[in-house]
């Protein structure tokens, strides 16, 4: 029997029904903003990060959460002796400042919320110390300051053992020329960034398939690495790209930060849009080993996975080269991956060297 992200306990339906239930309900306090002298721009709600306007600039917002990653580095330590809570700092800091850049916004503050079943948590020194350098190198990655925190103990809501690890971010557009709408036109190119590995979502699923392998954590995955090594890889922090993009005057018409809903997140924007990708790196070793081992099904794996993408930019072809560029440039490795084109009203991601397709009803996020 395949797995899958549902299978394991996570159901996108039900949690993409609450989410617009929400933004239904958070619309109606809209006009509270008038009173800061602020007011909401038209369609940020439903897009990563959450945008007010001044007359001169932007504030952003962001609240994101870690996941259960960090109970992959808890087994691992325990099997191991070593410890991955530096690369859990960052990959918090990553999953919210991520989110935080796609419209364009640089991160000023970054916010920790560490919420512990029981304050022994804490008497670990060298995983805490860990946690510590991590998340203040995610911070410096970022370019923003450790701007404070919460670490409420939660007995009866979290485990004993466990810390439940999110945050949050603010972030400023200045000039506002800078803001990323999402001005998409057919023919634009998407240039794929790569990802270290897993990132931040899915974990779930590769908890599961773990229970399941004769040596869990400690399995090889064919690249000199173990299986819980390839997962607790620190994820890639995208704000230097776009940053370097708005240094050298590159107009990105919309980003994409490839997490939950794998490359269903491609086409997020709410105006409908094919997204065509032809041009396909090979499959990492992590997720080829999880796609074997699981099995995890290929549409699957598509849907729940980056499978190597974190990051994607949309850009008027002429920019294509540039814009690589500037991503090398910035250190990451980047690509041209496909294409946009405008099909009516249809909404896909269509990815013909594996003959998938993903139509637009797949991502309810809005």
């Amino acid at each position: 029997m395949s797995l899958s992200y549902e299978k394991s306990g996570v159901r996108y339906d039900q949690l993409d029904t609450f989410k617009r239930a929400c933004q239904k309900a958070a619309a109606q306090t809209v006009d509270l903003l008038s009173g800061h002298g602020y007011k909401e721009p038209a369609e940020t709600r439903g897009e990563s990060a959450y945008l007010i306007e001044a007359d001169d600039h932007y504030l952003a917002h962001v609240e994101e959460g870690l996941g259960t990653k960090n109970l992959v580095a808890d087994i691992v330590e325990k099997e191991t002796g070593l410890s991955f809570y530096k690369e859990i700092g960052i990959d918090t800091v990553a999953t919210i400042v991520n989110d935080l850049i796609t419209c364009g916004a640089r991160p000023i503050s970054v916010a920790m919320h560490a919420a512990v079943g029981d304050s022994n948590w804490f008497s670990n020194e060298k995983r805490a110390a860990l946690l510590v350098n991590g998340f203040a190198e995610g911070c410096r990655s970022a370019g923003a300051v450790w701007g404070g925190g919460e670490t409420p103990t939660l007995r009866g809501l979290v485990e004993p053992e466990a810390i439940v690890l999110a945050g949050s971010a603010i972030g400023r557009i200045f000039p506002k020329s800078e803001r990323i709408i999402g001005n998409v036109k057919s023919g634009d190119s998407i240039i794929f960034l790569a990802s270290s590995g897993v990132q931040t979502n899915g974990l779930t699923l590769c908890r599961q398939l773990a229970e399941s392998l004769p040596h869990g954590y400690k399995t090889p995955i064919g690249d000199g690495r173990t299986y819980g090594e390839a997962l607790l890889c620190a994820s890639e922090i995208y704000v230097a790209f776009v940053v370097e993009c708005q240094k050298r005057s590159i107009k990105l018409n919309y980003v994409s930060h490839v997490t939950g809903h794998g490359w269903r997140k491609l086409m997020r924007l709410e105006e409908p849009f094919v997204y065509t990708i032809s041009n396909l790196r090979p499959v990492p070793a992590l997720f080829s080993f999880i796609m074997e081992k699981g099995p995890v099904s290929l549409r699957e794996a598509y849907a729940t996975f980056n499978m190597g993408v974190g990051f994607a930019a949309y850009v008027d072809p002429a920019l294509a080269d540039r814009t690589i560029e500037a991503a090398k440039a910035a250190g990451y490795d980047a690509w041209i991956a496909g294409s946009v084109s405008k099909e009516g009203s249809r909404k896909a991601v269509v990815i013909p060297p594996l003959d998938l397709t993903f139509e637009g009803d797949t991502l309810q996020v809005r």
